[in-house]
């Protein structure tokens, strides 16, 4: 019913800069808070940024000052610009969205697969 699709992962050198969108598409009635959570290998799944609608940002103390995450509204997107990266941000970035989806009854949390982000030193 709906979906998330996340773009825009690939293999950077350190001190460079990615962009990742996630894309949300099916019967969206509203989205209310978009975020970005990462997992690296062994580690726990952990919230990276988060944007609500009226577009209050929160964001991970190790990624404050380098990330910048916004959206659009009309295309129901999120975007994470992420410049300054370092090795200790590879992981695979998966966008999370609070929702509510045409003739539900209540909100709901949607995930996406996730893209992958590897930063080389």
């Amino acid at each position: 019913q709906v979906q998330l699709v996340e773009s825009g992962g690939g293999l950077v050198q350190a001190g460079g800069s990615l962009r990742l969108s996630c894309a949300a598409s099916g019967a969206v009635f509203r989205i209310n808070t978009m975020g970005w959570y990462r997992q690296a290998p062994g580690k726990q799944r952990e919230l990276v940024a988060s944007i609500a609608s009226g577009g209050s940002t929160n964001y991970a103390d190790s990624v404050k000052g380098r990330f910048t995450i916004s959206r659009d509204n009309a295309k129901n997107t999120v975007y994470l610009q992420m410049n300054s990266l370092k090795p200790e941000d590879t992981a695979v970035y998966y966008c999370n969205a609070d929702l509510k989806a045409w003739g539900a009854v209540s909100a709901m949390t949607s995930w996406g697969k996730g893209t992958s982000v590897t930063v080389s030193s």
